[in-house]
Parts: C-alpha cells; structure tokens; sequence
C-alpha cells in the first residue's frame, strides 16, 4: 500500500492530509453483505492508505477478534469491545461488520459509510455456490473443520448463528431464494435510511475506483481496480479447506 493518510472531519465532510495513521480510529465502516465485492474493496482501500481494512478472512487467524464478534453474538459471557476486534484497522467491509454497522456509527461518529451492492440475482447464486453453500458443506464435514484446527469449528458455527442460522440475518431460510432476496433489498434500503447521504456511498465495483475516491477525497491510484476472490477462485480456496489446507487471501499482484 503508498503512505498512510490522516483524516480530519469538518462539518460533515473530510479532508484528508499526509500524517501519521491512528490506528484505533475506524474511518470507513463497510455495510454491504458478503458477495458484494468486498474482498476486492478491502484491498482497494488498503491501497488507497486505509491500513488495514477488517474483513472476514482476519476472523479465521485470530482467536482475539473472534472471541469479541462471539460476545456480541452472546455465544460468549461479556460485552463486546469494538477497539480491541478492530484494533489497528481503519476500515470494515463484508460480514460480520457489516451487520453492525450502525453500532459502528455510534462508537465512530466520524466515520463515512460505503455500502456496497451488487445484481440481486447475481448475488444470490454467488452465495449459493461460494458462501452459503460451503459453509454448508463444512458444517456436514465435521473431519474437515477439525484438520483446520481449533478455531475453526467454533467460527463455523458462529457465522451460522449470525448470518445463516434461525437467529441470523436470514432466518434459517438461506435457501428461499425470494426471502433472502427480499432481506438483501430490505438491507440497502434500511442503510440509506439510516445513513446521512453526505455520509453514505452505495457502491458497486464495477464502477472502479472514481466514485470511491471522490467519496473519500483521496487521489485516483494510476492502476486498475482490484479484482479478487470471484467465484472460482473461491472454489478453490473452499476445495483447500477441505482438504485441511490454510488458503491464502493475498492481494492481487
């Protein structure tokens, strides 16, 4: 990634200068669900000096960071504490973040909201086929999970509680095509009300990196946008897993 970049807010915009990074400070909280886009927008943001970005692949290494999602899930005794889970992020995308965000906006109140969307349709086998439907196949091998180590049991089933499970954000009832597309309209919907608008990009990255920058007021990088983790290549990563091999989430060269 080039130089960090400090940020200073003033009357709801931002302005953005050279300096050293705070580290404990989230400056872009990421509301769109998962298979949206969202690895490929961690490491645009990254690039563009918001070091790191918090996504669901830093849960998998990091028993701290689980350990404070499972407390906000109360799958674990105590209160959850945002500044130790995003401790030395400066930004969120993806799931689990994302469901939370607007406790994020009240623990950040400077932070600026990127809700990243996608074709619902599209969205919906992307899931079935990569997510969803791996997650799925996981839970039925238990051998599996175990060559992964010890986290990863527990992570498997704490992502089922919150996102896929009857306590989650679609109910237990993933497979319904026409309700879980439903949750998916409802969400953007709800984050748009929720949102200033001087505060919120909806954002799909297929429309690269000017409306990112703009909103965040940052320089245009003189390179194409990242493009990672589409649909095979999470095939892969989920047929590594199986195996009882770590995947690797590295940037795109």
């Amino acid at each position: 990634t080039g130089p960090g970049l400090s940020r200073q807010f003033v009357e709801g915009s931002c302005q953005f200068s050279p300096g050293i990074q705070s580290r404990q400070m989230l400056k872009v909280i990421g509301s769109g669900f998962g298979r949206t886009g969202t690895l490929s927008q961690k490491h645009a943001l990254e690039k563009l000096g918001f070091t790191k970005c918090f996504h669901m692949v830093e849960v998998m290494p990091s028993p701290t960071i689980l350990t404070e999602f499972k407390k906000r899930a109360g799958l674990t005794p105590g209160e959850v504490n945002w500044d130790v889970a995003f401790d030395g992020f400066q930004a969120t995308v993806d799931f689990p973040a994302c469901l939370y965000y607007k406790e994020l906006m009240a623990k950040y109140p400077d932070a600026k909201v990127l809700h990243s969307v996608r074709d619902p349709e599209a969205w919906y086998s992307s899931c079935m086929e990569t997510i969803y439907g791996i997650g799925k196949m996981m839970k039925e091998n238990p051998e599996a999970l175990e060559k992964l180590g010890p986290n990863m049991k527990p992570m498997v089933g704490w992502i089922d509680e919150i996102i896929w499970g009857p306590n989650g954000c679609f109910k237990g009832r993933f497979e319904d095509k026409a309700f879980a597309l439903e949750v998916f309209h409802n969400w953007t919907e709800e984050v748009k009300r929720t949102v200033p608008a001087e505060k919120l990009l909806v954002f799909d990255v297929k429309q690269g990196w000017e409306p990112l920058c703009e909103f965040l007021q940052v320089p245009v990088p003189d390179e194409e946008f990242p493009r990672v983790n589409d649909k095979e290549s999470f095939k892969q990563m989920a047929q590594m897993i199986m195996a009882g091999e770590t995947p690797q989430f590295n940037a795109p060269q």
